[in-house]
């Protein structure tokens, strides 16, 4: 439950329009929702300002179907990041007004993103299209907290030019998302071109001494760009919700 329905259910019970014994009925699974094997949090829309999301990775379809169920019936919105395709069409039938994107692996509530908070835009950079899964899961996060997106891909340092004929957009950026694998270089050049914050992906693409993504991830945590800061290996999401922190006015 967001503030704003909380605030609209105080009101009415303040105008005699809704029985406060109804009103506590619906207050209930606050903070939690205790399902026997999860513990949905609907009281972190008034915490932090998005809903509890569903991380799908290592659940059952049927888990994940259930915990998307609450948090519609609570009102909320509802994000679930790593489902897989198998598993989507499971959950899709439970709650069918999740719409899903193959790509990220990432399921949304129709209608009910965050209202528009955002004071300006963020950019989401890629450096290939082998980065776009990752790219994609931080943009659809971002614009589910409320936020104006922009999407710039496949300017990798290996064509340098390609990121320049975008500047002009990175400069009007509120916030930057740059995501990237191999030696991950690319924050690096985009932090030295911006004076706004940016945050660095790295993505587990690469050849053997990538490492897993390991290798970008240390390439960026040593930037000599200033400004830049780092979030875990192919991790989209907590890129997606930093700069929708950061965006906030």
């Amino acid at each position: 439950m967001g503030p704003e329905r909380l605030r609209e259910m105080l009101d009415r019970v303040a105008s005699g329009e809704l029985d406060p014994a109804d009103a506590l009925t619906r207050l209930k699974t606050l903070p939690f929702e205790d399902l026997g094997f999860a513990k949905v949090d609907h009281h972190r829309t008034l915490r932090n300002g998005i809903p509890e999301v569903i991380f799908a990775e290592g659940k059952t379809a049927e888990q994940v179907g259930q915990i998307a169920l609450r948090l519609r019936d609570a009102g909320e919105g509802v994000l679930i990041t790593r489902l897989d395709r198998g598993a989507a069409a499971e959950v899709l039938s439970a709650v069918p007004e999740l719409v899903y994107h193959d790509l990220p692996r990432v399921a949304v509530l129709a209608g009910r993103s965050a209202p528009q908070r955002g004071r300006g835009t963020i950019l989401v950079i890629a450096a290939g299209t082998a980065d776009l899964p990752v790219a994609e899961e931080a943009a659809i996060t971002a614009e589910y907290m409320g936020n104006e997106i922009e999407r710039v891909y496949d300017v990798g340092v290996a064509g340098i030019h390609r990121l320049f004929a975008h500047q002009a957009t990175l400069m009007r950026a509120s916030a930057l998302i740059v995501v990237a694998g191999m030696e991950g270089a690319l924050p690096s050049v985009v932090g030295g071109l911006v004076d706004r914050p940016v945050i660095a992906v790295p993505t587990s693409v690469g050849y053997g001494a990538s490492f897993g993504g390991l290798a970008a991830l240390l390439g960026m945590l040593n930037s000599c760009a200033a400004g830049v800061t780092v979030v875990n290996i192919d991790n989209g999401f907590g890129a997606g919700v930093a700069a929708g922190l950061m965006n906030r006015p």
